[in-house]
């Protein structure tokens, strides 16, 4: 292994299941068997017969069942992933390692293994993940038997759950779920365009629809259909409210069955096991950062880490936004593209480069912290047609918490550069925890079966602070009118742990 040998992009796979356990047991998936199938793939599609016995690490991300604390196994548990996946690849690797729980790994580990590759610490490295919560989800509502127990003696480093994302504050209020933290963000981003929620909600499948066409053309899809403007944009059984101003087609979709894998290699063993020249893609920029609790972030309607991320991994590239041809953007929810696009500084309505590769993750599926590999295969197959262009991939994670950018092409850039330590925020908003007044920051109002069912609001004071606060019985109704409420004057009483708000 030489330090300083240029990292190179090799080969990339994908598999998908469409199994949902209503024809029994034969043929369903795991997520160990999705990323064997995504691992071969990637390796054959390199065109080297023997790369299985040229890796020498493999990291696999992290799945659904292992990225909450106390989540259950229905189907038992894999006890280790990375080992039994180098098992059934028949690869020996030195090391294995389990990522941290985030939609920003796949990126990350790109950047991590590239710059090891070129510090001449590894060689060869294999990065995959998978997600089978729709075999999970089938097997359970019809009653079918799956086993996915299984494990290996092999040692791995296990990077556990990292930091918290969400606050005592946040959980007392009731924000809990992902749609409900990016629910926050899109009403400050619609009331910041003047937009009440049916005009957001046409703003944001204006936005999305021209995913679904992509989505639809994909083998890899989950949801290969094309959608409307106007059935995205209107509440219907088959699109639903779960939490304003989100319809269930705005949001990223986990009930799939994908795998995707990833090969990167120094350019040396990449000539040595006669890798063809028109198979590699080069990593010419990468930029990483990760922003605090969205209870004190500065700002809602938008993401300070993504637009760092963004301009380190221009910068590092020598690059501007006009100079990139493709796209893959997060998108597991409209305001996260909004954000992106915004940073990037392209105007969505009128730009036509496409922002996904894909189809994005409420229409070609949400795999879990594992999105944004399947990003990164098909910006592979996209440079490889396109050969000289530039690529670059936004992978998210959290609530526009953690984000990894890489830039790549099949142009060789002149030098490689590592990645810059993960870059964080210096100011924060101080918390109001007493009876005050204030303006309506942003907000959303979740929905149950029976319903809309909780308020919850973000509270700006004129000395800076914000409060945290649920609706009364009489703010809900405001909240629920389709004029957006943000920037209306109310008045928040502390009950215990929460603050209850009016308006005045």
């Amino acid at each position: 292994m030489a330090k300083g040998d240029m990292p190179v992009l090799v080969g990339v796979g994908q598999s998908l299941s469409q199994w949902d356990g209503t024809d029994g047991a034969a043929g369903a998936p795991s997520p160990l068997s999705l990323m064997v199938d995504a691992s071969k793939a990637a390796i054959s599609d390199s065109g080297a017969a023997d790369l299985a016995k040229a890796i020498d690490t493999i990291a696999v991300v992290r799945i659904f069942e292992d990225s909450v604390g106390g989540a259950p196994h229905p189907h038992g548990h894999n006890t280790n992933l990375p080992g039994t996946l180098a098992r059934d690849l028949g690869a020996v690797p030195d090391t294995l390692i389990y990522e941290t729980v985030g939609g920003q790994s796949p990126q990350a580990l790109v950047n991590e293994m590239a710059a090891k590759i070129h510090a001449g610490d590894i060689e060869c490295a294999l990065i995959s993940g998978s997600e089978a919560n729709r075999a999970s989800k089938g097997a359970r509502r019809n009653g079918v038997e799956i086993n996915w127990a299984d494990g290996a003696d092999a040692e791995y480093e296990d990077r556990g759950m990292g930091p918290m994302m969400l606050s005592r504050e946040e959980i007392k209020h009731g924000i809990v779920a992902p749609a409900y933290f990016y629910a926050l963000f899109e009403n400050a981003i619609a009331a910041r365009e003047g937009e009440s929620r049916s005009e957001h909600r046409t703003s944001m499948a204006k936005l999305f629809q021209p995913f679904t066409k992509v989505a639809a053309s994909n083998p890899y899809s989950q949801f290969p259909e094309e959608h409307s403007v106007d059935f995205l944009s209107t509440p219907s059984k088959a699109n639903y409210e779960y939490a304003d101003p989100f319809l269930k087609w705005f949001i990223a979709q986990d009930a799939v069955n994908q795998g995707a894998a990833a090969i990167l290699m120094s350019e040396s063993k990449a000539d040595a096991l006669g890798i063809p020249a028109d198979k590699r893609i080069y990593l010419h920029g990468a930029g990483e950062a990760a922003d605090d609790l969205i209870s004190v972030r500065p700002r809602l309607d938008g993401s300070w880490a993504m637009e760092k991320a963004i301009s380190r991994a221009l910068h590092q590239a020598e690059k501007t936004t006009a100079d990139i041809k493709h796209f893959d953007l997060y998108s597991c929810f409209p305001c996260a593209v909004f954000s992106s696009t915004a940073a990037l500084g392209i105007d969505w309505k009128k730009d036509p480069r496409p922002l996904t590769l894909t189809g994005g993750l409420p229409f070609f599926g949400g795999p879990g912290n594992n999105y944004s590999l399947h990003g990164i295969a098909e910006m592979a197959k996209t440079l490889r047609e396109d050969t000289g262009s530039y690529g670059l991939v936004l992978a998210n994670g959290g609530w526009m918490t953690k984000e990894a950018v890489g830039i790549y092409s099949t142009h060789k850039p002149a030098r490689f550069v590592a990645a810059e330590p993960y870059a964080t925020p210096s100011d924060q908003v101080e918390l109001c925890k007493e009876d005050c007044k204030g303006t309506l920051e942003t907000f959303t109002v979740t929905h149950g079966k029976e319903g809309p069912n909780n308020g919850i609001a973000f509270i700006r004071l004129e000395d800076g602070r914000r409060a945290l606060a649920n609706a009364s019985p009489a703010a809900l109704g405001v909240l629920r009118e389709d004029a957006s409420p943000v920037g209306r004057k109310v008045s928040v009483k502390v009950e215990g742990e929460k603050g209850i708000f009016d308006f005045t």
